[in-house]
């Protein structure tokens, strides 16, 4: 691999040194503060290759929002026609200046058509070169960054492009990208030893929401999947293997999905599905190795209930590898520490995606810079307008590190200051996505660890006002003034059940929690409205938010309102759970039987 990389740099250094010598003539693109607990080391080595995004100004994505929430909102006449492929393409398209720009300033570095890719909707180029081509592309220096848990990066703080370009690139990464994606932080507890104890004559919990009007006593220690289909009003619904219907887990950071593990689970929970299994696709090198030993935790908890939920629908496994940390003296080329990006753009290049994809990962708001958050969030927009409907874990730490001791809070700002403030988590602020809080117990309460809040990138979308507005009234003036952004994105949208679920795991049966299992949970029941809707000849629900906070506030008995509870964090007990939406668990955890009804009826919309 070195070889290769020298190989590189004889290749480009000839190039850079007849490329045109202009530095005055470069104007700083983008400059941060490097995110708390990393540190900057030596010297990245120049000869070592980077795969530099750069992202195009989308035309027209004013419009492609316009129509995302046309085709989202219930009472627009365009509800469910959602756009094709082709369609959402000529939408982002930059324009042909922009373009040509970018083209010509890379054909100053000797980088033409062979040597990069662009993306189908031509808004990303890709291309490959060594760092020390990269810094002189930028006017910038690259480092080595070590962060407080043990990864590495290469990034700068700071990067500059020519003058005349800043109109024509939005951004380039990986620059000053610090966000290290990991899944939900805290509340994995794989543990045999930690159920609740149940008499086994208990007396079935009486909840007038649920299939029966009961659910069945041994759901307040051990959550199955009988527990969810009961407690969300779902017994007797099956879903069907021909509609049409599909659904997707992603995964990264090598977790793996054991099918040996998802059989004990079926055989355990859901019997009819045992035999049927899953699809894997590969991305970015993923891989799935099926040693019980490398059975992951998370991917084993989202794909063994969603998929146990939503049997037989086809479903699919989404395994992208690439994964910090980053190591110097390994120069592997087709390495990424971006995998998230990988992901995306490859769903967005998928003409079929799944209608229902759910996600469990994240990393602290602050740590994404501002344009890159935008960029990402416009691609997760790009889906909803083709009918996805996308699922993210509201976080595991409350309003930010879950500790409400004010002496060993951890949640400072990015920005220099150092000031105490709740952290959001991102992917889930952004608007388009629809956030997934969680609840415990039965009746239902808010569970500690449930992520909520307030962005500080993203502004609050128009489906959230009244909601959101009369949440912010019931709270005494004055509360954490300063903490949080009462006119950002607020989170999350939703909740469902979020702890003491039982899975298998390298063979053995345990428990386990978190906002990772409430994402694919509510993310089960989607899909099976979506089954539904297919089934009477309406399209999938693709972007959910509108929908879900019209029927929060015309329809509440579609969700269960969650009023105990709070998530502590940041030296502080967070938000409470209220009536109505809250910062907790949003609208509240879902009734199947009555969104059903809506979803096929009442609000159907006009598409058929």
């Amino acid at each position: 691999m070195k070889v290769i990389a020298a190989c590189l740099v004889l290749v480009f250094a000839a190039v850079v040194q007849s490329a045109p010598s202009t530095r005055s003539s470069f104007k700083v693109k983008e400059t941060i503060i490097p995110p708390r607990g990393w540190t900057r080391q030596g010297r990245a080595p120049g000869n070592s290759p980077i795969e530099l995004r750069i992202a195009l100004p989308q035309a027209n994505f004013p419009l492609l929002e316009q129509h995302l929430y046309e085709v989202s909102d219930p009472f627009h006449e365009r509800y469910g026609q959602h756009l094709t492929q082709d369609e959402v393409y000529d939408l982002i398209a930059p324009h042909d200046e922009s373009i040509d720009m970018v083209d010509e300033w890379l054909g100053t570095y000797g980088l033409f058509e062979e040597h990069f890719n662009r993306s189908p909707g031509r808004d990303w180029v890709k291309v490959k070169v060594p760092i020390s081509v990269a810094e002189e592309m930028l006017d910038t220096e690259y480092y080595v960054w070590t962060h407080t848990d043990g990864d590495s990066i290469v990034r700068t703080t700071t990067y500059s492009l020519p003058a005349h370009l800043h109109d024509h690139i939005e951004l380039i990464q990986p620059t000053t990208l610090f966000s290290t994606l990991k899944g939900m932080r805290t509340t994995f507890r794989f543990d045999k030893d930690s159920q609740i104890n149940v008499a086994a004559n208990a007396p079935p919990i009486n909840v007038p929401t649920a299939s029966g009007g009961h659910v069945d006593a041994s759901c307040n220690g051990t959550i199955t999947i009988t527990c969810l289909l009961e407690l969300y009003n779902a017994v007797g619904y099956n879903a069907s293997a021909t509609s049409g219907n599909h659904i997707g887990i992603t995964g990264y950071l090598e977790q793996f999905a054991n099918e040996q593990d998802l059989q004990s689970f079926f055989a355990d929970q859901r019997p009819q599905a045992v035999g049927s299994s899953f699809k894997t696709i590969f991305i970015n090198g993923g891989e799935n190795n099926q040693s019980l030993a490398e059975a992951g935790a998370e991917a084993n908890l989202d794909t063994q209930f969603a998929f146990g939920l939503t049997f037989p629908t086809p479903a699919t496994f989404f395994s992208t590898g690439g994964s910090p940390p980053f190591i110097p003296d390994i120069l592997t080329p087709t390495d990424s520490n971006e995998p998230y990006t990988e992901w995306l753009d490859f769903i967005l290049n998928d003409p079929n995606p799944p209608q229902t994809i759910s996600t469990s990962y994240a990393d602290d708001e602050q740590t994404v810079p501002v344009s890159f958050a935008q960029r990402v969030c416009a691609g997760f927009a790009q889906l909803g307008a083709r009918g996805v409907s996308l699922t993210f874990s509201s976080g595991d730490g409350g309003v930010g590190d879950g500790d409400p001791d004010p002496a060993s809070q951890e949640c400072f700002s990015n920005d220099g200051t150092n000031r105490t403030m709740f952290i959001p988590l991102f992917p889930p602020s952004c608007p388009f996505v629809t956030a997934v809080g969680g609840t415990i117990f039965i009746p239902e309460v808010a569970v500690s660890f449930s992520g909520g809040g307030f962005s500080n990138v993203f502004t609050r979308p128009s489906f959230q006002q009244v909601a959101v507005t009369e949440f912010l009234k019931t709270l005494a003036p004055g509360t954490y003034a300063g903490l949080f952004n009462p006119n950002g994105r607020a989170i999350p949208d939703v909740a469902a059940q979020a702890d003491l679920f039982k899975i298998f795991l390298g063979g053995e049966a345990g428990l386990i929690g978190g906002t990772s299992a409430a994402a694919p949970t509510f993310a089960g029941f989607i899909s099976l409205l979506n089954d539904a809707r297919l089934r009477a000849h309406l399209p999938p629900l693709g972007f959910l938010n509108p929908l879900l906070y019209a029927i929060g506030q015309l329809h509440p008995s579609g969700f269960n309102d969650i009023t105990v509870g709070n998530n502590p964090g940041c030296g502080t007990e967070g938000f409470n759970a209220t009536k109505g939406w809250d910062p907790v668990t949003g609208n509240g955890t879902p009734n199947f039987g009555v969104l059903k009804e809506l979803v096929t009826g009442a609000l159907a919309g006009a598409a058929r």
